[in-house]
C-alpha cells in the first residue's frame, strides 16, 4: 500500500494525501512564511496574521469562521513557527469538503477588518505578557535571539506591543502578498478516503487561487560566535540553556543528531542527564535536550532549571555527559537500545494522525518528498557508534550558555 499520494494543483500548490481508516479527517495548509520573513520593521507580523486569518473573509464574518467547524464538533486552529505558517482544520470524514473549502477561505480571502484587528492586538498583548512570566519559555527564544544575533532568525515570534500597535489590514496584505505565494504553500491532508477524492475536493476549493512565484530569497545567517550570558530575571529558580548551532534540515547528518540528542536528554526517563542530574542527585525538576532544524542551520540546545546555587554543579555534569559521548562511543548494546528506544518513539508519536499529517505537508514543502516510516526506521537502524561519535564533536564544540538569575 503506498503510504502518501503527491500531487499539484494547477496554480503550483503542492498536496500531500494519506489514506488510513477511521471516522475523523485532519488537512492543512502549510505555508512557507514565517518570522524569519519579516522585514525589520514587520517584527511580529507573521504571527499578528495567523491570528488576522480568522477575523473574517469575503464570505464570512469572524463568528461564523469561528463557528463553521466546531457547530458540526470539529476544530480549526492555526500556529507560527520562525519558517512557516500552517492553518489546519480536524473534522469528520463526512465534513472534509467543509474544512477545505474554510481552509481557502480563510487563507485566500480573508479582508482583516481593522476594528477586529484592534481587537485582536489585546489578546496577543495578553499573550505577550503570559510569555514573558514563563521563564522556561522566555530563555529558549532569548537564546535563538543571541545565537542568531543580527540575523532574520533573531528576534522571537510575538513581536514587541509596541510595533503590534503599527500594523493593520494593509500591514498584513503587503506581507501576504510577498510572501504567501502559491509556490511557498503545500495542502496536506489524511482520512478514510482515496487520494482521488481529496484532489477532486482541493482542485474545487484551492485549484482556483491564482498563480504566484516569490520574489526574494532568504538571507543566510551570519557566522557563530559562541557566548556565556547572564540575565538578572529575579526568577525564584535560576534557568539555564547550552547548545549551538547545528545541521539544516538539508544535512543527512540531522537524524543522528536527532538519535544523540534524545539519547543524552530526550522525553524519557532513563535519558543519560535525567538519570545523572535528576534521579542520581536530585539537581533539577526538569532537564532536557532539543534539537530544531531550520532551512539553512539548525539549533541544539540543553536546558535545566535549579536552584540558583546548583548551577555550575550542573552545568559540570552536562559538560561531563556531552564529554562521554565525544570519547567513548557507544557499545553495541547500549547503540541497540537508543535506536529501539528512538524508533519506539516515532511510531508512537505517528499514531497521532493530526501530527503525522502536519509532518507529511511540512516534508513536502521543505523536501518536496517524503520517506516513509520503514524507511526512517532503516536509517536510523544504519546509524553506527562512530558516527554518533563524530556528531557529538562536530555538534558540541563552542557551546554557548545563557543563564537566567
Amino acid at each position: 500500500m503506498i503510504e502518501f499520494t503527491t500531487y499539484t494543483l494547477p496554480n503550483g500548490i503542492r498536496c500531500i494525501h494519506r489514506q488510513t481508516p477511521g471516522p475523523v479527517a485532519h488537512c492543512a495548509l502549510v505555508i512557507n512564511a514565517g518570522t524569519r520573513d519579516e522585514l525589520p520593521t514587520e517584527y511580529g507580523l507573521a504571527h499578528f496574521t495567523e491570528h488576522a486569518f480568522f477575523k473574517g473573509t469575503k464570505r464570512r464574518k469572524a463568528w461564523q469562521v469561528n463557528c463553521r467547524l466546531e457547530n458540526l464538533g470539529g476544530e480549526l486552529n492555526a500556529f507560527t513557527t520562525k519558517e512557516d505558517t500552517t492553518i489546519h482544520a480536524t473534522v469528520l470524514r463526512g465534513d472534509f469538503a467543509k474544512a477545505v473549502e474554510l481552509l481557502s477561505d480563510v487563507a485566500f480571502s480573508s479582508t482583516f477588518p481593522d476594528h477586529e484587528l484592534e481587537r485582536e492586538k489585546e489578546v496577543i498583548y495578553d499573550e505577550i505578557n503570559t510569555y514573558k512570566d514563563a521563564p522556561a519559555e522566555l530563555i529558549y527564544d532569548t537564546f535563538e535571539d543571541l545565537l542568531f544575533e543580527g540575523s532574520e532568525l533573531g528576534h522571537n515570534i510575538l513581536g514587541r506591543k509596541v510595533a503590534l500597535q503599527r500594523y493593520n489590514g494593509d500591514t498584513i496584505r503587503r506581507f501576504t502578498e510577498r510572501t504567501h505565494t502559491s509556490d511557498q504553500i503545500v495542502f496536506s491532508s489524511i482520512g478514510s478516503f482515496s487520494a482521488r477524492t481529496a484532489e477532486m475536493i482541493a482542485r474545487r476549493y484551492i485549484g482556483e487561487i491564482p498563480p504566484r512565484t516569490r520574489g526574494y530569497e532568504r538571507t543566510q545567517t551570519g557566522l557563530y560566535r559562541p557566548f556565556d550570558r547572564t540575565i538578572t530575571k529575579h526568577t525564584h529558580q535560576a534557568h539555564c540553556i547550552v547548545g549551538a548551532r547545528a545541521f539544516d534540515l538539508s544535512e543527512d547528518k540531522r537524524l543522528t543528531l536527532s538519535l544523540l540528542v534524545n539519547l543524552l536528554g530526550g522525553p524519557c526517563a532513563n535519558s543519560l542527564l535525567n538519570v545523572e542530574i535528576r534521579e542520581r542527585r536530585g539537581l533539577t525538576y526538569n532537564i532536557e535536550a532539543n534539537y530544531t532544524p531550520y532551512s539553512d542551520t539548525g539549533v541544539v540546545a540543553i536546558y535545566f532549571s535549579t536552584d540558583h546555587q546548583q548551577v555550575e554543579r550542573c552545568l559540570e555534569l552536562v559538560e561531563k555527559q556531552i564529554h562521554t559521548l565525544c570519547e567513548h562511543p557507544l557499545s553495541t548494546r547500549r547503540l541497540s537500545m537508543a535506536k529501539r528506544q528512538f524508533i519506539a518513539q516515532m511510531a508512537i508519536a505517528g499514531e497521532n494522525k493530526e501530527s503525522y499529517m502536519l509532518s507529511a505537508g511540512k516534508s513536502l514543502l521543505v523536501h518536496d518528498g517524503i520517506d516513509t516510516m520503514e524507511e526512517v526506521y532503516a536509517k536510523i537502524r544504519s546509524i553506527t557508534a562512530q558516527e554518533l561519535q563524530e556528531v557529538a564533536h562536530e555538534t558540541f564544540t563552542n557551546l554557548s550558555r545563557l543563564t537566567f538569575r
